[in-house]
């Protein structure tokens, strides 16, 4: 192993259990405190779910989002100083503040602290709290999953009025941030040669400038169901981090609903339906509410539960950046139906699962009623994922090579220190 690092990991928000961000700062802190370095997580809420051995340092926000009362009103006596008063005027003129108050909050807090730390690593809220960092010497990297403004673009496409497409475009005017911000931080990691692609493409940033760190799991944790579990008839089971256009959940109902008419097919959603949302709309117009379960947030044995029993896993994203999902599934031997979206055809590759355009119900009512009824091809597919995730997709794997591009960035500082001379 190299030298040992003193590491400040930053996400704005990390909830435990859905979502890649509270997965990636747990999982990440874990290996590199296994493999010797020295890690601080910062995080606003929700916070996330840490080992032992690594300190969360909170971060709060005034958390206008949170559950059960989004978009609540905050009591006068909740404000602390002038970067809550941005936040709540942010969201109240219907922006997302989350990604500027949470590095503004971060940089203040970091910049007395700066020689305890060898580099900050902001997990993709790109705020321009991070140039504080860096004007200040800060030696400061960010991990970008996939640009933002895709998820923008394919809300707009779906927005049904002039009005509500008005609304998105200020939600996401944060966005115009981070493809600012990123540019000058010292640099940049992504999970896939696909979200390379799309970094470049949406926030200007050279590709020559990201190295590519696919994300993982522990193998020996997400792993094959036990010798003679037998796996669910007609079960499907789906992960979606939200309620969202992007995610393609409306796709997988309808894909659900034809099937119904020939099998007692059951789908279960790791994930929450939006009150007046997408999937809920279509629950009713599909008639399908006694065939759909919603879990909301799981811990993850029970997540591992469920794709040790499910008889399919389905991706119907219309983009992907990565898919840790789909990673969980193969570790856990399960058949996969997904798109040809974003990095999902990198990740999986051709002997995983099967590959369906994205957006067409046809191809995936057709591909998941082909796992349905081949056991023997959903064994074959399982087998593949798992070789496939021990080969490429650990977390140990990523901490190596994330440790090990931690210390190019700085060695390249202070070659160009030495240059400028």
């Amino acid at each position: 192993m190299g030298r040992s690092l003193r590491i400040a990991l930053l996400s704005y928000r990390s909830k435990p259990h859905s979502g890649g961000q509270g997965i990636y700062v747990r999982a990440l802190s874990r290996e590199l405190a296994e493999l010797g370095h020295r890690v601080e997580v910062f995080s606003g809420q929700p916070y996330p779910e840490l080992d032992d051995g690594v300190p969360l340092t909170r971060l709060p926000s005034l958390d206008l989002y949170r559950e059960p009362d989004p978009f609540r009103t905050p009591w006068p006596s909740e404000f602390r100083d002038w970067v809550d008063v941005a936040e709540w005027a942010t969201m109240c003129t219907a922006g997302f503040p989350e990604p500027l108050t949470f590095t503004l909050r971060a940089a203040r807090h970091l910049l007395p602290r700066r020689g305890e730390f060898d580099v900050v690593h902001d997990n993709q809220s790109l705020g321009y709290g991070l140039l504080r960092l860096v004007r200040a010497g800060v030696p400061t990297v960010a991990t970008v999953h996939h640009p933002i403004a895709i998820d923008r673009d394919l809300e707009l496409a779906a927005a049904p009025t002039l009005r509500r497409r008005l609304t998105l475009r200020r939600w996401y005017a944060f966005t115009g941030m981070q493809a600012r911000v990123v540019q000058q931080l010292d640099g940049v990691t992504t999970v896939s040669a696909n979200s390379r692609r799309d970094i470049a493409a949406h926030m200007g940033l050279a590709p020559g400038r990201m190295t590519v760190i696919p994300v993982g799991i522990d193998p020996g944790h997400f792993a094959p169901p036990p010798k003679g579990q037998a796996r669910e008839a007609d079960s499907i089971l789906a992960i979606t981090s939200a309620d969202v256009p992007l995610k393609g959940l409306v796709h997988l109902l309808e894909a659900v609903a034809k099937l119904r008419t020939e099998r007692p097919v059951r789908l279960t959603v790791v994930g929450t339906a939006r009150p007046g949302g997408p999937a809920e709309a279509a629950l009713d117009r599909l008639a399908l509410h006694d065939a759909v379960r919603f879990t909301g947030s799981v811990p993850e044995e029970e997540l591992i539960g469920l794709l040790q029993t499910a008889a399919v896993v389905a991706i119907p994203s219309l983009y992907e950046g990565f898919s840790l999902p789909a990673v969980e599934a193969m570790a856990c031997a399960t058949p996969l139906v997904t798109t040809d979206a974003g990095a999902l055809p990198e990740v999986v590759g051709t002997k995983a699962g099967l590959r369906v355009r994205a957006g067409d119900v046809g191809e995936l009512t057709a591909a998941l009623q082909l796992v349905l009824d081949s056991p023997s091809l959903a064994e074959q597919l399982g087998r593949a994922g798992r070789r496939r995730v021990l080969d490429r997709y650990t977390w140990r794997a990523t901490a190596e090579r994330t440790a090990d591009w931690y210390a190019e960035t700085l060695d390249r500082r202070t070659a160009g220190r030495k240059g400028d001379e």
